[in-house]
């Protein structure tokens, strides 16, 4: 039997044919691929002809042994027919596939080479489709996702669930042995790609710049670099633009300095991948052309985000870890929060059944400083009927020393916060008698668009370095809607935050008054939560790292 030749040798015969300059990323992934392991991630970036090498690796693969099946996936049926058809040009025009592919055998779906049908006339050589098409009963020897993490298949948790979903049916179609490839760019923070490397994969990953490094705001005339930059950007969209040495900056060593202050992003780059195609006017057209900086991140530097910009980065929330204590000094009693006495607080219930399958009833607790510092201190789901809800409710309350719970009564609310008042008096489930809790219950029924209301409560503190949070809120289900909010989505997971901003816009209640050392003793044995606000005073605190 005749040996062999390799993919690279396969690749390079090809392009020869089609008269291709070949550069070294495109060789480096023909030996990766002919090489990689049975579960694999290539994840290269935009304009890298991903899909062109992936035909011809199909057609090598048929080369090599026409019995092999493969279930080539991407995220439409449209876009799969695609590589399916361009496998099938260099099969019957590659030198050494000639009369591989009989005319008239299947179609652009599925097809099988030449001595495939004898062999196995159910499955075919090649079966294409959309990541979202039902391919239960299919076999294949190796399953292949091409781009199938695009934007519409991930928008929101529930699209990438149903994405994965999909994904695990590939599981049971393989052989035993079988491989799964993965070939594209990440669309969001949580991508399936990092997902498939934590589980092992074999992984190959070729961005368009080898080195990178982001100033938010160049507000200083020079900056020291970790390297020596090749391509300086200014800002991105429409008004970018790729800076001029010389003329808008200079270099000294690794120290980049502006002829003036920039005011704005800047990115410095090094290192391309394939210079000779994207040139410097292709960078600069491509960068004006994409709309947010997450965008080119995940599209050419390949970390890992969400295309559209992320208005609320939740690493921009200060997290903490303290629960707030009442002391007396000075005859007052006081609510602290480590070193940092708290002025006023608020909490909002944003209340659901707490069932599967449904909103969450969320319910946040944030506290404020004299300075105007805000801190989220927590943000929990309610789960239960709605007595067991208002006891946690009541508990939260207790623990925290909330003088106030606001009710939005928009659906359930409506008669929730009824219900909430009686626990809170001492009349529990089942006519139980408990202590009464001095909490006020306010009833607030919705009516700004809740995507503005979360923007506007939370965008200004946070970029401001206001918003602390506790670590129970960053480890919670708040971080990924923070993550995954998309202010031009009318539906999506966002009732954690809809209950923090409502807390934080009902921010700061300084209404209080001292104590004298007779009465302290006997608020902390009581009702200490209506009596630690102060009257007036500024305090000049930190809170504990």
């Amino acid at each position: 039997m005749k040996k062999k030749v390799s993919f690279l040798v396969f690749f390079l015969l090809w392009a020869e044919r089609m008269k291709w300059d070949v550069p070294d990323i495109h060789i480096q992934a023909c030996i990766w691929l002919e090489s990689k392991g049975t579960l694999a991630v290539l994840r290269c970036f935009r304009g890298f002809g991903k899909s062109t090498i992936l035909a011809v690796y199909n057609a090598w693969r048929y080369y090599k042994s026409d019995s092999f099946r493969i279930l080539h996936q991407s995220e439409s049926d449209k876009t799969a027919y695609k590589t399916s058809r361009d496998t099938q040009n260099v099969l019957r025009r590659h030198p050494l596939t000639r009369g591989m592919l009989p005319e008239g055998q299947g179609t652009v779906e599925q097809w099988w080479v030449t001595g495939a049908v004898e062999i196995d006339s159910r499955n075919a050589s090649m079966y294409a489709k959309g990541i979202l098409s039902n391919v239960t009963s299919a076999r294949a020897d190796e399953c292949q996702n091409d781009d199938v993490e695009v934007p519409r298949n991930i928008v929101t948790p529930e699209a990438r669930e149903k994405l994965r979903y999909r994904l695990g049916e590939q599981v049971h179609i393989l052989v035993p042995g079988g491989s799964r490839l993965f070939i594209g760019t990440p669309h969001t923070h949580d991508s399936l790609y990092d997902e498939m490397e934590a589980l092992g994969a074999d992984c190959l990953t070729i961005r368009m710049f080898e080195r990178e490094h982001r100033i938010d705001n160049a507000t200083k005339a020079a900056y020291d670099l970790p390297f020596v930059p090749e391509y300086v950007f200014f800002g991105i969209g429409k008004k970018s633009r790729l800076m001029v040495k010389g003329k808008d900056y200079r270099l000294q060593g690794t120290r980049l300095v502006f002829a003036s202050a920039p005011g704005g992003l800047v990115d410095c780059y090094a290192g391309c991948a394939w210079p000779e195609r994207f040139d410097r006017d292709e960078l600069e057209k491509r960068r004006r052309e994409t709309r947010t900086i997450n965008e080119f991140d995940s599209q050419y530097s390949l970390h890992s985000k969400p295309v559209h910009e992320i208005r609320l980065d939740p690493a921009k929330l200060i997290p903490y870890d303290v629960k707030p204590r009442i002391e007396t000094a000075n005859k007052e009693t006081m609510l602290m929060l480590g070193k940092v006495r708290i002025v006023g607080a608020a909490a909002r219930w944003d209340c659901a059944l707490g069932k599967l399958d449904t909103d969450a009833s969320a319910f946040s607790g944030v506290f404020t400083d004299a300075r105007g510092q805000l801190y989220w201190q927590f943000a929990e789901g309610m789960t239960g009927d709605i007595d067991a809800q208002c006891q946690r409710v009541r508990a939260l309350v207790i623990e925290n020393f909330i003088p106030r719970v606001t009710v939005e009564t928009n659906g359930i609310g409506g008669f929730v916060a009824a219900i909430l008042r009686k626990h809170l008096a001492g009349q529990g489930i089942h006519g139980r008698v408990q202590s009464a809790v001095r909490c006020a219950v306010v009833e607030d029924f919705a009516v700004e668009n809740k995507n503005k209301r979360i923007l506007d409560a939370f965008e200004a503190p946070m970029s401001s370095g206001f918003l602390w949070a506790h670590v129970s809120v960053t480890e919670g289900p708040t971080w990924d809607q923070m993550k995954d909010f998309n202010p031009d989505l009318k539906k999506q997971p966002d009732d954690y935050l809809d209950s923090g901003a409502g807390a934080i816009s009902e921010t700061p209640i300084r209404i209080g008054r001292a104590a004298d050392a007779g009465q302290a003793s006997k608020i902390l044995e009581s009702a200490p939560r209506d009596n630690w606000r102060p009257n007036t005073g500024s305090y000049e605190v930190t809170l504990e790292s």
